[in-house]
């Protein structure tokens, strides 16, 4: 999921070549790296590994990197005017935005992760904008237009086209092992996984735009780490020191691969081109997954989830570059 960076004001000025090009080579990285988290999920669900378990090592691999992030950010020499100085109750909020947008999503998004498959998941994370424009609705009282009303109601029959394809060739026991009413909940679990997130986008706008990307992710990400190694020691003591060797080597490649290089390559890609091209590059995304769980996953690929994936991602991209 991309991390969001308010737009600077006034016309942004056009990057040069070389920053323009390799603003679009990290987007573009930033967007297939997130998207091979789901099929190291479910290849390391194959060696038996649980949810509470697999999401802690996830985490613990990737707080050492998270925590040198937030050392950067905090450094004496951060060049005057980067970010403002933290106030009272910052702390708080952001630990409540690292447990919501960050452990709360996550954790959801990895038990759906059992029933579905990794495409029909990764297209219901695209969801994500029409989630925050109904947010902004309810909670801010922004009304949206009549053609992002339109762009939502085609975005949402565009995943019951791949959730269609999931009970055709996994509802019915073919290669995914699933029943109908598995995938169901699994793709219950992932949408609230995307609200979850929603939530956070909506709700720390402001505090990006005071603190900084860079501080507010490392250190969010930080609250998100304890919580998720919390819960695995609470909830399934000992879950993480007894797993096969394959979960330890794909975990770490989840949490080197999948969560810190990604947050970080999309952040950079947002500094050097803007929001708008990095979220239209992003919608490479799904298509990365598809293919990532053809070749690892053995996820058949059907006519209706290539249609519904398409819906989905003009959908998303007219509504990014509205707000763009």
């Amino acid at each position: 999921m991309a991390i969001p960076v308010p737009r600077p004001a006034g016309p942004r000025p056009v990057p040069a070549a070389s920053r323009w090009w390799s603003g679009i080579a990290l987007a573009v990285a930033g967007s297939v790296l997130f998207s091979g988290k789901a099929v190291i999920v479910k290849l390391a669900y194959r060696h038996g590994a649980d949810a509470v378990s697999l999401i802690a090592l996830r985490m613990l691999f990737a707080l050492p990197l998270f925590a040198l992030a937030a050392w950067w950010a905090e450094r004496p020499s951060r060049r005057p005017g980067e970010a403002s100085p933290w106030r009272p109750g910052d702390a708080w909020k952001v630990v409540a935005i690292g447990l919501v947008g960050y452990w709360l999503a996550s954790f959801l998004d990895f038990l759906g992760l059992q029933y579905v498959s990794a495409g029909l998941e990764r297209v219901i994370l695209y969801l994500n904008p029409t989630l925050v424009l109904l947010i902004s609705l309810a909670w801010l009282g922004r009304r949206p237009a009549r053609r992002e009303w339109a762009a939502m109601a085609v975005a949402y029959a565009g995943v019951l086209l791949v959730f269609g394809h999931d009970l055709v060739a996994h509802g019915a026991g073919g290669s995914g092992g699933g029943s109908g009413g598995r995938i169901w909940l699994g793709a219950g679990l992932v949408f609230l996984s995307a609200l979850a997130y929603a939530i956070y986008l909506v709700a720390s706008g402001t505090m990006i735009a005071r603190l900084g990307a860079t501080r507010l992710t490392a250190w969010a990400s930080i609250v998100a780490c304890l919580a998720c190694i919390l819960q695995s020691l609470v909830v399934a003591p000992g879950g993480m020191f007894t797993q096969a060797a394959p979960v330890y080597a794909l975990s770490l490649l989840n949490g080197v691969a999948c969560t810190v290089l990604p947050v970080f390559a999309t952040m950079y890609a947002v500094a050097r081109i803007g929001s708008g091209p990095t979220s239209q590059i992003g919608l490479v995304g799904p298509v990365s997954t598809i293919a990532l769980a053809a070749v690892f996953l053995d996820e058949p690929v059907g006519m209706l989830q290539l249609a519904g994936t398409a819906v989905v991602l003009a959908s998303v991209a007219g509504l990014s570059a509205r707000r763009a």
